[in-house]
Order: C-alpha cells, then sequence, then structure tokens
C-alpha cells in the first residue's frame, strides 16, 4: 500500500502530531507512507493517481479549483481518501468540489471542547465498525452539513448543550460515514479535536479501519474507467 499524508493549516488542531499518529497507524500495517508538510503535492495528477490512500490533515486553509480536481480525478479512479475532523472536513472551506467529495463541511461545535456526550455505532454489522461498543467523549462536538448519500457509521445527538439550533429540537448527527467518489472510496471521522482523541481505544480502532478500507479500493477499480460517470455538463 502507498500512501500519503498531507497537514498543515490551523495549529490548534494539532496537524503535526495527528499526521504522525496516521503515519504510525499505516506503518504498523506495513504501508508505504510519506508525509508532506505542503499543498505541492496536489499539483502532480498522476502521482496522486498512483496512490493507494491520501489523508488529508489541514484546517481552514485554501485549495485551488487546480488542485482540488487534480485530487477528486485521482479519487474517482480509485484513490482512497480518508481523515478527521477539521483536517478534513473543514479543510477548505472555500472550494465545493472538496466539500461534495469528502461529503460534509463543519458548521459549529456548539459549547467548545470537552463537551461530554455518547457516539452510537448505527451499523454493527458493517465491518468498519463490527464489534466496537457505543462510547463517551469529552471533545467538541461536530455540528456538520453533511450529504444525504453517505453512508453513515455511527451518529451522536444533538443539542448537548443550549445554543440557538435548540429550539429545532434533537436530530442525529453522523459521526462517522463513507462514501463512493467514482470508483474511489471515502472515509471521514468526526473525531480528532487532539491527537490523544483518537490515539487509542475505540476512536483510533474506527479510524485505522476506515483508513485501510478506503486504500483497499484501489485495487477494487483497477482496469475500470471512469467515462461513464463523466458528463460534458458537469461543473462546480
Amino acid at each position: 500500500m502507498k500512501a500519503l499524508i498531507t497537514w498543515g493549516g490551523w495549529e490548534g488542531h494539532e496537524p503535526d502530531r495527528v499526521a504522525d499518529l496516521f503515519r504510525r497507524m499505516l506503518e504498523a500495517e506495513g504501508a508505504e507512507v510519506a508525509v508532506t508538510d505542503s499543498l505541492d503535492c496536489f499539483d502532480d495528477a498522476d502521482a496522486l493517481r498512483a496512490l493507494d490512500l491520501l489523508v488529508p490533515v489541514w484546517t481552514m486553509s485554501d485549495l485551488s479549483r487546480e488542485r482540488a480536481t487534480n485530487v477528486s480525478e485521482a479519487v474517482a479512479r480509485g484513490t482512497g481518501l480518508a481523515g478527521c475532523h477539521g483536517g478534513m472536513c473543514d479543510a477548505f472551506r472555500g472550494n465545493p468540489l472538496w466539500q461534495f467529495m469528502t461529503g460534509g463541511q463543519w458548521v459549529a461545535h456548539p459549547g467548545g471542547d470537552g463537551q461530554r456526550y455518547t457516539v452510537r455505532i448505527t451499523r454493527p454489522d458493517d465491518a468498519l465498525v463490527r464489534g466496537l461498543p457505543d462510547f463517551e467523549v469529552a471533545t467538541e462536538q461536530y455540528y456538520l452539513h453533511v450529504d444525504p448519500a453517505n453512508r453513515v457509521l455511527a451518529t451522536t445527538t444533538f443539542p448537548t448543550v443550549p445554543w440557538y439550533h435548540a429550539p429545532n429540537g434533537e436530530v442525529e448527527m453522523p459521526v462517522a460515514w463513507t462514501k463512493a467518489w467514482g470508483l474511489g472510496r471515502v472515509y471521514y471521522n468526526a473525531l480528532g479535536h487532539k491527537a490523544d482523541v483518537i490515539a487509542e481505544g475505540t476512536p483510533f480502532e474506527m479510524l485505522r479501519r476506515g483508513l485501510l478500507w478506503a486504500a483497499a479500493g484501489k485495487a477494487l477499480a483497477a482496469g475500470q474507467g471512469v467515462e461513464h460517470l463523466q458528463s460534458p455538463g458537469s461543473h462546480w
């Protein structure tokens, strides 16, 4: 397995530590892992398409149309895309293609850090979460705008604390999901505000399985074309 981890952006999310955690996670599975703190890696479309897995760890950064397209085309051809928290679904707020591809965008975390809430497994028969229990965490609780096509693996209930959204009543907010992007696999987990939140236990295992699942899609896509999924009228 050939993986690339790219990290940067807002330092509050400890992108260097999260990237190192992902590196060790993947190397323990025998992966060949490259790590960079630059988005220049998104300029090489051919190199992106040669990857089994791309792991972004960026928050509140900017991504050009060309770079987003290069990533999108690589994932559509089988390169897996996987990540967590703001490092993937608050990476590039100004880029709708990125948001469409990843399946969601952070919009709020009412109450801030340290909120205690339960994460519930919603698909206990899915291999990505099979055998994992519901669990409590004390961290940011992400409110996301999400793609209704996502295959949701775990949820949490809002509101935990009162805020302007509370009069709408309780909602089940996805915490972890998968989706398809062309022939590629996309995995996301909303946990990971700090590296220690995902460094062990069920959150670690969820992410480990998610990264490996996303990477495994590359072999399944081999030899297939994406022409049937393209439209001359498509744009963003």
